[in-house]
């Protein structure tokens, strides 16, 4: 009797589960962040951290280390030489944000993710369920927020839980581990109004840079690509093309809040009460770690734009605009997607001038590097030669006489190209990638419901905008 009850209610679980997902899936084809999510909840179960490290000392001591690696690559940072840029003078100021509607707010929370931080009063999507009785205290808090400059104290604080950055390293080793970053989510709230207010007086007035194709609307790394254009047309031409790749070590933790503000002053116009929010967003800022249930002390974030926010990797771009001016005064093509840039330069046979251009360049980008508190990884910065074989062969002589080591093949933005650009090595990355994702699909099948041309239309949809 009691094994045919169970065998009855395990039924019952497998086909609700299945239609949990089947739901999920299918309700999701357009959103490739949730169904990413939910594909790989299902495909890869999250890695347990050792239970040796779910305790209060634990979480302390990850805490201290992720301060001391952003603090030790600061102190490392070691400038000799200051760089000075010129910007025109921008005519335009943003000198305050304007209040919004309870309409402005509803739309912004209804479009935010449903994720919910653990200092979130209300888990998120119970806050969008009874958003109609609360939506007139939230947009008051966010209007009050944006007519004062004062982005709220208890917004400020982040929960860092640490990530393997691998499945397979030593887990009871820090810095095999990434801190992933959670932020309080009517914060985002307020972020998002500023963002959006912020970015259309931004495209108003060109300020972004234009080779810039980093967390911009219409842009993407397959812009940042295209963009590096003609390598082809110039080895046809028996021309020769010099790649760079920078690396930068942690950019987005090491801006100084200082240097931004006064970018974001000078540079782009702002001032006044919008200038003081973002200082008051900017600053004061801390963060603990949490460990299933415990929680470490309280840390002090004194640089960086906050990890996990909508509004860091757009200011994070600011901070950048006075490379791309750097790179022009020295006649180097060049494009970026927030902290990968790459630079390069077209030459003929014997002719070398636009090389030592790049080499004086890229010792320039150092410098403003260091005047910025970046760091240039010079060992992850990569140097790759286009063109025919022959003149290849003598323009990398010459780089490795300006300490400058070519390589054969270069991952860049997620694409791998070698000399010849034949992306042979890239196309097996791919297929390998197609492969493994089609076994992901095939380990679905217990929790999915086979329906052709719905929830697997879209799961193997998803696996091909994956590749």
């Amino acid at each position: 009797m009691h094994k045919g009850e169970l065998y009855a209610y395990n039924q019952i679980l497998c086909r609700t589960r299945e239609r949990y997902f089947s739901e999920i899936i299918g309700s999701c084809s357009r959103n490739s962040r949730v169904l990413f999510t939910t594909v790989n909840r299902l495909t890869n179960p999250p890695t347990q951290l050792p239970i040796e490290l779910v305790c209060t000392p634990k979480c302390n001591e990850f805490a201290v280390f992720f301060n001391d690696k952003v603090q030790g690559i600061k102190k490392a940072i070691n400038s000799t030489t200051h760089i000075t840029i010129k910007w025109p003078p921008t005519h335009s100021k943003l000198t305050h944000f304007v209040p919004v509607t309870d309409q402005t707010v509803q739309e912004t929370i209804t479009r935010l993710s449903s994720s919910t931080c653990c200092l979130d009063v209300l888990p998120t999507r119970f806050l969008k369920s009874v958003l109609n009785s609360v939506l007139p205290s939230i947009t008051q808090i966010v209007n009050m927020s944006l007519q004062s400059g004062i982005f709220p104290e208890a917004l400020k604080t982040a929960v860092i839980k640490p990530l393997l950055k691998k499945s397979g390293l030593d887990p009871t080793v820090l810095n095999n581990y990434r801190p992933i970053s959670n932020l309080p989510f009517l914060g985002k709230v307020l972020e998002k109004v500023v963002y959006q207010q912020l970015t259309d007086f931004l495209l108003l007035n060109n300020s972004f840079d234009v080779f810039q194709s980093g967390f911009r609307p219409h842009h993407s790394t397959e812009t940042a690509l295209i963009k590096v254009t003609n390598i082809r047309l110039n080895t046809d031409d028996g021309k020769v093309t010099v790649l760079i790749l920078l690396d930068l070590s942690a950019a987005f933790d090491t801006v100084d809040h200082g240097i931004l503000l006064h970018r974001l002053q000078d540079w782009v116009g702002i001032s006044g009460s919008a200038l003081s929010w973002l200082k008051s967003y900017l600053e004061d800022r801390k963060y603990f770690v949490e460990i299933g249930s415990c929680v470490s002390d309280y840390m002090a974030l004194t640089c960086g734009v906050p990890q996990g926010s909508i509004l860091g990797p757009l200011l994070f771009n600011l901070y950048m605009l006075p490379l791309g001016q750097l790179i022009r005064s020295n006649n180097i093509s060049y494009h970026n997607y927030a902290d990968d840039t790459q630079i390069y330069v077209s030459l003929t046979t014997g002719e070398y001038g636009p090389v030592d251009s790049l080499s004086h360049c890229l010792q320039q980008i150092s410098a403003w590097m260091q005047n910025n508190f970046l760091q240039l990884n010079s060992n992850k910065t990569k140097v790759i030669i286009f063109g025919p074989q022959k003149q290849r062969e003598s323009v990398s002589s010459y780089l490795h006489s300006l300490s400058l080591k070519p390589s054969n093949q270069v991952r860049n933005l997620g694409v791998i190209m070698d000399s010849d650009l034949n992306f042979n090595s890239h196309i097996k990355s791919v297929t390998s990638a197609a492969f493994y994702h089609l076994k992901n699909i095939a380990k679905m099948k217990h929790n999915v419901k086979a329906r052709p041309g719905d929830t697997y239309s879209c799961i193997c949809l998803q696996q091909v905008r994956l590749l």
